[in-house]
C-alpha cells in the first residue's frame, strides 16, 4: 500500500512539473512573438479612446513623445505601458484622452480681469539663467476692454514704468491673443505695483506673465500644461530664459532647462522658516548693462566651480541643509564681474550678512538688489522673539555696508512664495451658482 502511494505521488509530481514546463515554454513563445519593450504591458480593449486626436487646437510647444497627432512618434511610452509613480505627464495625457476633453470649455471671452503676480529672484548665485524663486511681493494688473488704449499705474516704480505699448504687460497680452488666433481689441491697463521696478526682482517677468494670463482670460482661450507647459513657452520666448518666469508662473524655487524641443521646469523644495532679507538700492539696474560686463567664454575651472555649486545649492535646498547654502550660492560666472564693474558693495555686503547670521547672500538677478536668506522664522514673526531669528541683525549689517559705500536704499524682509500668478477677479466670473472658486473668482 505504501509502495503504491509512493508511485502515485511520484507520478503526480512528474505530471505537475511537465505542466509547469509546458506553460513556461508557451509563455516564452508568446513573449517572443510580441514587440520588444522595456516595460510591462497589459491589454486595453480596442474600443478604448486612445487620444483626443484633432480636437486639440492650442498645443504650441509639444514634446514628440506626448504628441498623439505625430505620425512618427518615437516614444517607448505606449497606451499599454504600466505607469510608474513619477509618470505624471503620461497619466495626465491618458486622463485627458479618456475624457475626450476639449480645450474650448469655459472659453467665453471676458470683459475684465485682474491678475496677481509675484516678484522673483533669478540665478541664486551660480544658477545663471536657470534657477529662480518666487518672492512674496505682489503686483496686481487689471486689464479691461475699452474704447481706446490706456495705461495707468500706482505704487512702486509707477513713474518709471512705460505707459505705451512697449510695456511688457502689453507684450504679454499681444502674445496671448496671437496664440488664441484672435484679434486684440482696444484695452486699458491699471497696475498696482509692489514689485520694485528694474531692481533685479523680476518686474519685467511679472509683467510678461500677467499680460499673458490676462490676455488668455479675456480671449477665452486655454492652454495645455502637462507635456507642454505652453504658458511657460510663451513667457520664456519673450524673456529669453526661464529663471524668472517659471517661479512667477508656478511659485517656489524652480530650475529650468531647454530640452531641445521646449522649456522644462521642476520645483526645488525650500526649507521652512526661511526669510528673504533684501537690500534694494534706489537706483535702477539695467539688465543690458549687467550682461554687457560678462565675457562670452569662461575657463574650464570656472565652469567646474559653478557646476559643483549649483549641485550643492539644489542639494542644500532639497534636504533643508541651511548651513550648506553659503557654499551653494558661490559663483564665478557673473557675480564677480558685476561686482567689479557695477556693484562694488556686493561682496562686502554678502560677507557682512553671513557674519551676522545669514545662511547665505547673493546678487538678485542682474542686480542691483542683494538678497540674503535667514532662518528661524515660525508663524507670525511679530509674535516671535527676535533672538530666535537673525533677520534684524542681518538687515542692520547690510545697511551699514550700504552706508559705507554711499549706496542709498532700503531693506525689505519677506519670504519665498510657494504660489505663483493667479486670477483674483474677472468679469463675468468663473464661479457660478453651483461652484465657487477661490476668492469667488
Amino acid at each position: 500500500m505504501n509502495n503504491d502511494n509512493t508511485k502515485l505521488a511520484a507520478t503526480a509530481l512528474v505530471a505537475s512539473g511537465l505542466g509547469a514546463a509546458l506553460s513556461y515554454l508557451m509563455f516564452q513563445r508568446q513573449q517572443k512573438s510580441r514587440p520588444r519593450s522595456n516595460s510591462m504591458t497589459f491589454h486595453i480593449p480596442s474600443d478604448a479612446p486612445k487620444s483626443i486626436g484633432n480636437s486639440r487646437t492650442s498645443f504650441i510647444f509639444q514634446d514628440p513623445e506626448y504628441d498623439m497627432n505625430s505620425g512618427d512618434r518615437q516614444s517607448s511610452v505606449s497606451d499599454t505601458t504600466i505607469l510608474m509613480p513619477h509618470s505624471h505627464e503620461e497619466r495626465m495625457r491618458r486622463r485627458i484622452a479618456a475624457r475626450m476633453a476639449v480645450e474650448d470649455e469655459n472659453s467665453q471671452p471676458r470683459q475684465s480681469v485682474t491678475v496677481r503676480v509675484p516678484a522673483s529672484s533669478a540665478n541664486c548665485g551660480p544658477g545663471y539663467d536657470c534657477i529662480g524663486l518666487a518672492v512674496d511681493l505682489w503686483t496686481e494688473v487689471t486689464v479691461s476692454r475699452a474704447d481706446e488704449f490706456e495705461i495707468t499705474a500706482e505704487g512702486d516704480g509707477a513713474e518709471e514704468m512705460p505707459k505705451d505699448d512697449s510695456n511688457y504687460i502689453v507684450t504679454g497680452v499681444k502674445a496671448a491673443y496671437e496664440t488664441a488666433n484672435k484679434p486684440m481689441p482696444p484695452l486699458k491697463y491699471h497696475v498696482v505695483s509692489r514689485i520694485p521696478y528694474a531692481r533685479g526682482l523680476g518686474s519685467s517677468s511679472a509683467a510678461i506673465v500677467a499680460g499673458i494670463i490676462a490676455g488668455l482670460v479675456l480671449a477665452g482661450h486655454r492652454l495645455p500644461v502637462w507635456g507642454s507647459e505652453s504658458l511657460l513657452q510663451i513667457a520664456a520666448s519673450i524673456e529669453g530664459h526661464p529663471d524668472n518666469v517659471a517661479p512667477v508662473i508656478y511659485g517656489g524655487f524652480q530650475v529650468g532647462i531647454h530640452n531641445g524641443t521646449r522649456w522644462v521646469t521642476e520645483r526645488i523644495p525650500s526649507p521652512p522658516g526661511m526669510q528673504c532679507v533684501m537690500f534694494i538700492p534706489d537706483f535702477i539696474g539695467k539688465t543690458s548693462a549687467a550682461r554687457a560686463v560678462l565675457k562670452d567664454t569662461i575657463s574650464r575651472s570656472d565652469a567646474a566651480f559653478n557646476i559643483g555649486r549649483v549641485a550643492f545649492l539644489v542639494h542644500a535646498l532639497a534636504l533643508g541643509n541651511l548651513d550648506n547654502l553659503k557654499w551653494g550660492v558661490q559663483d564665478r560666472m557673473h557675480q564677480p564681474q558685476r561686482a567689479e564693474g557695477l556693484y562694488p558693495h556686493l561682496f562686502p555686503m554678502i560677507k557682512a550678512a553671513e557674519e551676522s547670521g545669514a545662511c547665505c547672500a547673493f546678487l538678485s538677478g542682474a542686480g542691483p538688489t542683494v538678497m540674503a536668506f535667514t532662518s528661524g522664522a515660525s508663524g507670525d514673526i511679530f509674535t516671535q522673539r527676535e533672538k530666535e531669528r537673525t533677520d534684524y541683525s542681518v538687515a542692520k549689517a547690510m545697511m551699514e555696508v550700504a552706508t559705507t559705500y554711499g549706496v542709498k536704499g532700503r531693506i525689505v524682509v519677506t519670504q519665498a512664495s510657494q504660489e505663483g500668478a493667479r486670477v483674483v477677479k474677472v468679469d463675468p466670473p468663473f464661479s457660478s451658482e453651483f461652484i465657487t472658486f477661490r476668492d469667488n473668482v
